[in-house]
């Protein structure tokens, strides 16, 4: 399974529906309607993101396009669920201490869309070596790599 398709797993039934999620939040917005908290947090990610846009206005033509790292293409479907991914983490506090761990690594970066990018690399590292070792995340080495970034 790819990568983008198991870590969206956590958020909804396959690849297809998570992209569909975050065109349709983009629609929503756009037409004045009301979102949904969960709707409000991806509008977040994607307002923070003026790079994707192209992308999302495209709508359901992108459901399918496959990006590819070999050539240089960042995911923006996997880069964005991966923002939310944190500030969920980091709401939950979920590893047990990742929220200090992260006010820490903001107190030195000085802003938060910097901070979740250095996150970002642990976390990917993190559920790369899962996926290869066919297990779940080690979150005590998920911890030890963000408290590095101290």
């Amino acid at each position: 399974m790819e990568r983008e398709e198991e870590f969206l797993a956590m958020l909804v039934e396959n690849r297809e529906e998570a992209r569909r999620f975050f065109v349709q939040v983009r629609q929503k917005f756009q037409n004045n309607q009301v979102l949904e908290p969960l709707e409000q947090l991806i509008l977040d990610v994607i307002l923070a993101h003026p790079e994707y846009d192209y992308i999302l206005e495209k709508g359901e033509t992108m459901l399918d396009q496959e990006f590819s790292p070999d050539q240089g293409e960042m995911n923006p479907f996997l880069h964005m669920s991966m923002h939310i991914a944190i500030k969920e983490q980091i709401q939950s506090d979920r590893p047990a201490g990742i929220r200090r761990v992260c006010e820490e690594i903001l107190a030195k970066t000085g802003d938060t869309h910097e901070m979740e990018h250095s996150v970002m690399e642990c976390l990917g590292e993190s559920l790369w070596l899962a996926q290869r070792n066919n297990c779940l995340p080690d979150e005590s080495a998920y911890l030890e790599n963000l408290r590095a970034l101290k």
